[in-house]
């Protein structure tokens, strides 16, 4: 009587879920490093684009708030005002993401 015919699948089984998942994981990170980078920036270089220009007067106002020239009243009320006049939504008080 030949018992290995009904032994079942054995542990290669498992083989083919690993092989699946290491292909998603490899989509996933080639997408992620090319195409879902978005834009290029000089030399090919992909970093977090700011959220206002080096020169844009909320950027202005976060540096003079960094050094100590204003304190924190004044900054929010300040970048309030430039937010609403550069037709962003003001953020609340607490500072999270607009």
């Amino acid at each position: 009587m030949n018992t290995l015919a009904h032994a079942g699948p054995g542990p290669w089984v498992l083989f083919f879920p690993l092989v699946w998942a290491a292909v998603i994981v490899t989509v996933v990170t080639v997408l992620r490093r090319t195409v879902w980078r978005g834009r290029r920036g000089p030399g090919g270089f992909a970093g977090p684009r700011p959220a206002y220009d080096e020169k844009s007067p909320i950027a202005l106002l976060g540096h003079r708030f960094a050094a100590g020239e204003i304190d924190e009243d004044e900054y929010w009320r300040r970048l309030t005002v430039l937010e609403e006049q550069f037709g962003r939504v003001a953020r609340p008080k607490g500072g999270g993401p607009a």
